[in-house]
């Protein structure tokens, strides 16, 4: 930091040369100015990039605080969910390129270690900070190291299984450097425990009076006969208070953490005494911070669920520039409602995304068939099970990266039990701007793996309401229907031919060479065959609906093909273009066959750029058919 600004009573982030060390030469008054500027860019950046807002406004001075006490990259901070990051990569050298926030070559939404020695662990899904601060803690404790590791965890997060497993593993590690703060913004844990409960933790939650706690007890365990005695019965006496006080620090505690808090999560202050106090026990400690999510912003603090994942938007009145009033996900959560008018069965289950997969009609119009679960995907598929065991027909509207975390209960409980519950399969396929951790390219592979499960992936929002109503009403066991983030744009003619069946032939050349696609890319295969027209080459269109199990007819339909090529949105490892190049292999097909798809990780980037790369845009895929027609002989 240059040595002017250490005198002066205001300081912003360009005067400081060393970050994040810098920060603890800094007042608390500074602190609250850095605060403000960062707060600043939060607000402007996001509402150019998109991203999590309200999240990261809520955690300006726990991230400032955290990287005062703590040494980073040292001592190792972990974000869960990483989507609260984001001043944590301005903190720690990322300032300069924050506006690239979630774009192409840009800083990640995400914690992104290979971005940044700072960024510990990657964390696009909630509830894995503990579980991984506690092998990092271990590591530690193995090369001899004094240093802490410190697990920065939503109250959201409380919802999830993972996170107990995880806390009941800590605490039974008696001597770690291992610290978990809880950020309660009021979305999830219940409210303060009262004025004595405030009284207490300010109490405990100073290092004067530790230490005085610690000089009793030693002085009383050394007193011969009466000491030992004595000492057992004040803290006997002190837990009993305590248990029926602190709702939370008993849970906690029996867990074998010590428990700090509740406190402002607003004051650097009081922060700064907190880290210090839990520093000191080099044991596993939980510290409850009440934080208020999107302070700072009106619109945010107001609407804190409307700006937890926001698009662009304008700062002054908060709208956001592009209304998603109709995607995917309004027309999947309107139609099911239509549909549960007529049946009674249909029941609605969402892991806390609500919102994000339209399922806020089905929960106004039949609350007592409405079931928000938590972050708890697990949990979910079995809820189902049990839903469905007992006549029901549930339906669980799940992004594809999420639903990755129950892949177990498919197979265990759903599967073998035979038992029909519907996946409404939201962010299928390319997401975009949030990257790796979220690109939903793996649920194809997952679910074509397990026996008793059909799988549709519609074009248009016509096929959606086409395939939801087969899903729910038609078929047995599992049935996934997946579809894209956004809205329908598809360009294919629609008509009674093409639209609305489980597979559809568009021939008009009577071709040696078929294209085949499925979901939204069709349309870009559909726009490929037409710059393909003009270059001569003929091909004919296969469009799957019911994209797995593979139908029979359409084996037959195809081996008299020459050539034979397919486009695919997701991974291609076990995708739908591999079982059905195995089918063709075993059904004697001599052809040419090829297949575009994903392979590996797809990082951060516009849903339009991504299918480039990919070599699914309209123009690429015409690219790969004119080179394989050259190669192998024109169509």
């Amino acid at each position: 930091m240059k040595e002017k600004t250490i005198k002066d009573e205001k300081i912003s982030l360009s005067e400081l040369e060393a970050l994040p060390a810098d920060l603890k030469k800094l007042s608390v008054k500074q602190c609250g100015y850095l605060c403000s500027e960062i707060r600043n860019i939060l607000i402007s950046t996001v509402s150019k990039t998109g991203g999590h807002l309200a999240s990261n406004l809520g955690v300006v001075e726990l991230t400032l605080a955290l990287h005062r006490n703590f040494d980073s990259p040292n001592d190792k901070i972990l974000w869960d969910v990483g989507h609260q990051s984001y001043t944590h990569k301005i903190l720690t050298g990322r300032a300069d390129r924050f506006s690239t926030l979630r774009q192409e070559d840009g800083i990640s939404g995400f914690p992104k270690p290979e971005e940044s020695e700072h960024d510990t662990f990657i964390s696009g899904h909630s509830t894995t900070s503990v579980s991984a601060a506690v092998g990092i803690a271990e590591a530690m404790e193995h090369r001899h190291s004094d240093n802490y590791v410190i697990a920065v965890i939503g109250d959201g997060a409380m919802t999830g299984g993972m996170f107990y497993e995880a806390m009941n593993n800590a605490g039974k590690e008696k001597n770690s450097n291992l610290i978990v703060i809880l950020n309660d913004n009021n979305m999830s844990i219940s409210k303060s425990v009262g004025a004595l409960s405030r009284y207490l933790t300010s109490l405990r939650n100073t290092e004067e009076y530790l230490h005085t706690k610690r000089r009793v007890e030693r002085t009383l365990m050394n007193i011969p006969v009466f000491g030992a005695p004595v000492a057992k019965g004040i803290k006997n006496a002190k837990d009993s208070v305590k248990s029926r006080i602190l709702e939370h620090s008993t849970m906690f505690e029996d867990m074998g953490f010590i428990y700090l808090g509740p406190i402002n999560g607003h004051s650097i202050s009081e922060l700064d005494e907190v880290l210090r106090v839990a520093k000191s026990f080099h044991k596993p400690v939980i510290i409850h911070a009440k934080t208020i999510k999107g302070k700072g912003y009106v619109p945010a603090e107001k609407n804190p669920g409307e700006y937890h994942g926001i698009s662009k938007f304008d700062i002054v009145t908060g709208n956001p520039e592009v209304s998603a009033d109709e995607c995917y996900s309004t027309v999947f959560g309107r139609e099911l409602v239509r549909l549960a008018k007529d049946d009674s069965r249909i029941c609605a289950v969402t892991a806390a995304m609500k919102y994000g997969t339209g399922l806020q009609f089905f929960g106004t119009a039949f609350p007592e068939r409405f079931y928000d679960v938590g972050i708890a995907e697990q949990h979910a598929v079995t809820f189902c099970c049990g839903l469905a065991a007992m006549g029901e027909i549930p339906v669980f509207a799940v992004y594809s990266t999420f639903l990755q975390r129950s892949y177990d209960q498919l197979v265990h409980d759903a599967a073998i039990g035979g038992l029909h519950i519907v996946l409404g399969i939201d962010r299928a396929g390319i997401v975009g701007e949030d990257g790796e951790t979220h690109q939903g390219m793996f649920d194809i592979p997952m679910l074509s793996s397990i026996p008793n499960t059909t799988i549709y992936s519609p074009s248009c929002y016509e096929e959606l309401k086409f395939c939801m109503k087969k899903a729910i009403l038609d078929d047995d066991g599992i049935v996934a229907v997946r579809y894209p983030r956004g809205a329908d744009k598809s360009a294919f003619p629609k008509n009674d031919e093409t639209v609305c069946h489980d597979h559809c032939f568009l021939k008009s050349y009577r071709s040696d060479t078929l294209l085949i696609s499925y979901g939204r890319i069709f349309s870009e295969l559909y726009n490929a065959n037409l710059l393909l027209e003009a270059d001569g080459i003929k091909c004919d269109l296969l469009k799957l609906t019911r994209i797995f199990p593979i139908a029979d007819e359409i084996i037959e339909q195809i081996l008299e093909y020459k050539r034979i090529i397919f486009f695919e949105e997701s991974c291609g490892s076990g995708g739908i273009a591999e079982k059905l190049g195995y089918l063709l292999l075993t059904n004697g097909y001599k052809g040419d066959y090829g297949s575009v798809s994903a392979n590996g990780f797809v990082k951060q980037a516009s849903a339009a750029s991504c299918l480039k790369k990919l070599g699914l845009g309209c123009e690429e895929m015409a690219d790969f058919v004119r080179r394989r027609c050259t190669e192998n002989g024109k169509a």
